[in-house]
Parts: C-alpha cells; sequence; structure tokens
C-alpha cells in the first residue's frame, strides 16, 4: 500500500441533528458572550469534523456507549464538546455535538437511537 492510498479521503457528512447542535452551541456563545467567539468556536468544530475526511480512525468509542454495548460510533474532543461519528464504508457520519459537561449517558442514548 502506498501513502496516498493509506490517505483515502472519506466523505463527512454532518447529519441534520449535529447541525442543529452546532447552530445552538453558536448560539448559545453569541447570546452568552460575543459573535466573535461564536464565530471562532463554530469554525473550530466545524474543522474538527471536516478533519475526519483523512483521520477517521482516530477517535474511540464512547465509554457510555460501550456499556451499552453500542461500538460503531466514535468520538473526537474538541473542548468541551465532544463529536460523535459512525464510519460507513467510505464515509464519515456526524450524528451528533455535544457538550461534555451535560449527562452524557442520557444524551447519547436519547440521540443515536433516535437518529
Amino acid at each position: 500500500m502506498t501513502l496516498n492510498e493509506a490517505r483515502v479521503k472519506f466523505k463527512v457528512n454532518i447529519v441534520s441533528s449535529a447541525e442543529e447542535d452546532l447552530f445552538e452551541i453558536y448560539q448559545y456563545v453569541f447570546f452568552n458572550d460575543s459573535e466573535e467567539k461564536a464565530e471562532i468556536l463554530y469554525s473550530r468544530l466545524y474543522e474538527k469534523c471536516l478533519s475526519l475526511q483523512e483521520y477517521q480512525n482516530r477517535g474511540h468509542v464512547p465509554p457510555e456507549l460501550n456499556l451499552l454495548g453500542i461500538d460503531d460510533f466514535q468520538e473526537l474532543h474538541y473542548k468541551p464538546y465532544r463529536i460523535i461519528y459512525q464510519i460507513v464504508e467510505k464515509g464519515v457520519f456526524i450524528h451528533c455535538v455535544l457538550d461534555g459537561r451535560r449527562d452524557m449517558q442520557k444524551l447519547l442514548h436519547e440521540r443515536l437511537m433516535r437518529d
């Protein structure tokens, strides 16, 4: 396998619930801090999601899902936020972007069983 074959780009798909999460995070920071900080945070979270094009397997199974016997989702962290995604063939599907300070066991179970 050549270096180029090892770096096959996957298509990153941000599902609608994750888009809503990003927008809610943006709004929260916008109204509680500043527009500038909201823009920066949104951009960095979005870039982190897109970084999965090349490095999709660097995440790990969220411990809360592992306890439920669900092992087909992975997560990346950015500050307190957790980006939960799934790899399907040559695609990465971002299912949610959540604040890790919340009750993750409940949130992940509700969100991923719904999607």
